[in-house]
């Protein structure tokens, strides 16, 4: 026995019960290691998406801006033919391109979304680890 590793060592002179209660230890933290990181990557998602949303809620206020200043510059511009209704128009113009960079920078934050990818990643790792103890025996 001389040649054992310490792993063998133990595990020839520990009980089951000492065995089972490591392995239940192991778990418990691996397990609350895991919890950990997926609430600190769902915070940073929920954080990303808000900004994001944000935005849209921004884009959709400018648009209904754009169609309130068009159709008062279309009132104005029938009603006249000429003169005070153009300048509703370019009021309505720069509404449109602030709706626009809006949507743009809310779209491309919501884009950044991506969940608990190393939560995923280190969860299915965990069964190809039971499976290389079990073949070393």
């Amino acid at each position: 026995m001389s040649d054992a590793t310490p792993s063998e060592q133990r595990a020839a002179t520990a009980s089951l019960g000492e065995l089972l209660g490591e392995v239940t230890r192991d778990l418990s933290t691996l397990m609350r290691q895991e919890l950990t990181l997926a609430k600190a990557e769902l915070r940073e998602t929920a954080t990303t998406s808000a900004k994001g949303a944000g935005m849209l809620g921004g884009a959709g206020y400018a648009a209904s801006m754009t169609v309130l200043f068009l159709s008062i510059a279309l009132w104005a511009a029938l009603s006249t033919l000429m003169g005070g209704g153009w300048a509703g128009v370019v009021v309505a113009l720069v509404w449109a391109v602030i709706a626009l960079i809006l949507f743009v920078v809310g779209r491309s934050q919501l884009k950044k979304v991506k969940g608990a990818p190393q939560t995923v990643e280190t969860l299915q790792e965990i069964p190809p680890t039971f499976k290389r103890n079990e073949e070393n025996r």
